[in-house]
């Protein structure tokens, strides 16, 4: 068989897109041809993937390679189908098994020494993996945070050698086994604030309705304490909402299993430049992207300017006329 046929996922945004990776061998000069909207470091696979079977000591067809990653409109990037370009090359040319490709999907990085690197997004891909109804193999790395999704079944592995004989029947990959421990998010304690009985009343008001809070006062009353001291009397994050954020967190590699449960908090100062709060340092305007489980505060928000303020609301919008097709999404500043 000179064809095998493999799934991965693509990070898309908030998504984490199918992808089916089609790897054909042919005749003619010996190549290797990567096509379907690669960036660099997926063409940089060629090496990796080769010297990876090599090193495993599996045989590398001197043939012409051509690996499709469909859809081909969907941009693919980072090194996380090094995995599944390296099986489809062993199952297309026999040396593993392909009748239980199908049951999986696949990714991980290669290390030359053909061991499983960590991978971003591994919980977005699972997600939507689970959902599929096929089991997912990843490094081993990744193994704790993907299992976080119910009912996602994770083989953890440590390298491709140990993939090619679980696919081969040889030695099997037993099920990654989540052991949930109970975290209680640690957040500052309102109890530390003395006084501003009001403006506590007020804030237990706006965690219990879901509303944003406007806080006036001269410098040094608390304002900054009071607000960081927020996320602490709020409901605590069910299943659903701890799942969707650490999820769209993980697109961007910012999860940590240790802070399962805990609502993203950010705090930029008024000081901060423009391609700061919209495109870089803090993530601001990230973190309004990425989940809506979450606690900002922005310090001294009048004293930020217009044109600050304006990129805030404008940057989540896919609309470039807004005014002329009378339609506006708006990221409004949490304060």
């Amino acid at each position: 068989m000179s064809l095998a046929v493999l799934y991965s996922r693509a990070l898309s945004g908030m998504e984490a897109e199918l992808v089916t990776v089609e790897v054909h061998l042919a005749n003619g000069l010996p190549g290797f041809t990567i096509v379907g909207l690669p960036e660099t470091e997926v063409k940089e696979s060629k090496d990796r993937v080769r010297a990876a079977l090599q090193n495993c000591q599996f045989d590398f067809p001197a043939r012409r390679i051509t690996v499709n990653l469909a859809p081909a409109d969907l941009p693919k990037e980072s090194g996380r189908y090094d995995l599944p370009i390296a099986l489809g090359i062993l199952a297309a040319t026999g040396q593993i098994p392909a009748d239980k490709l199908a049951e999986y999907e696949y990714a991980g990085e290669l290390a030359l020494t053909g061991e499983l690197r960590a991978i971003r997004g591994a919980l977005a891909m699972t997600y939507r993996a689970a959902h599929s109804g096929r089991a997912f193999m990843l490094p081993e790395t990744n193994a704790a945070e993907a299992a976080l999704v119910e009912d996602a079944i994770v083989y953890p592995a440590k390298t491709l050698l140990q993939v090619a004989a679980h696919l081969s029947g040889h030695d099997s990959i037993r099920p990654y086994v989540s052991q949930r421990q109970t975290i209680t998010p640690h957040y500052p304690d309102m109890s530390e604030v003395k006084g501003q009985e009001q403006v506590k009343r007020a804030l237990e008001i706006a965690a219990a309705g879901g509303h944003s809070v406007l806080m006036m006062g001269p410098p040094g009353t608390g304002k900054s304490m009071l607000a960081a001291r927020f996320p602490g009397i709020l409901p605590q994050m069910t299943e659903a909402e701890a799942l969707e954020s650490a999820a769209l967190q993980s697109l961007d590699g910012s999860f940590d299993v240790a802070k399962w449960k805990t609502r993203p908090y950010r705090a930029p100062h008024h000081t901060a430049s423009g391609v700061a709060l919209v495109g870089g340092g803090c993530d601001f305007s990230k973190l309004m992207r990425l989940t809506r489980n979450r606690c900002d505060k922005t310090d001294e928000v009048f004293l930020i300017g217009n044109h600050f303020r304006s990129a805030l609301r404008t940057k989540n919008t896919s609309n470039p006329r807004p005014a002329q097709q009378r339609q506006q999404d708006i990221g409004r500043i949490p304060c």
